[in-house]
């Protein structure tokens, strides 16, 4: 039997809609993540609103654990703030996008710079697109500089830095500089004299 040229097998297309998952990330009613999406767009989000305390309250109200001492700016997005833990002295700068459907950890003097997003959630696209997630930890005066991605699951070491627009899907050792799609180690951050 021959077959045409033109006929080709086809890959299944997973209906979106049936995906597990999504509402059981949430932890919280809808009611609840209802209310935060309002406040995030009119407190957090809002560029006309200049008030990183106000911003830093509003997170803290919806669960965030937000230490002493930390700026938030403009057009920062939260996914779900009691997923949020960012320690003192920490620096979120303007559109940062913190997607964390898992927990995200900022330890103390930690920056994430403009334009960065932090994902925990990928989808099982082999499968069924089921929502997976990972948490992410950044630990303490690592800075994430502008317009770079960190993927579930990474841990970004001890004061490692993560070069502009940068895609970091695996752990950065502490004192490191990464730079690249996919990241590549480039160097000592503090070598010594």
């Amino acid at each position: 039997m021959t077959v045409d040229k033109d006929v080709r097998e086809q890959p299944p297309v997973i209906p979106l809609s049936e995906a597990p998952g999504e509402r059981a990330a949430w932890g919280r009613s809808p009611l609840v993540v209802a209310a935060w999406m309002a406040v995030e767009w009119l407190v957090v989000t809002n560029a006309l609103q200049p008030s990183s305390r106000l911003r830093v309250a509003a997170l803290r109200a919806f669960g965030a654990r937000i230490g002493e001492g930390v700026i938030i700016r403009q057009r920062t997005r939260v996914k779900l703030p009691w997923k949020l833990e960012v320690g003192d002295h920490c620096w979120i700068g303007e559109g940062v996008w913190i997607h964390n459907q898992d927990q995200v950890t900022l330890g103390h003097d930690a920056v994430l710079s403009q334009e960065t997003m932090v994902t925990t959630g990928s989808h099982a696209h082999r499968r069924d697109m089921a929502l997976l997630t990972r948490p992410v930890v950044i630990e303490p005066g690592a800075w994430v500089t502008s317009r770079c991605i960190v993927t579930g699951g990474v841990t970004l070491g001890r004061s490692c830095l993560v070069s502009p627009a940068t895609v970091v899907m695996k752990d950065v050792p502490a004192g490191r500089i990464v730079a690249g799609n996919p990241a590549q180690d480039v160097g000592e951050r503090f070598p010594e004299a």
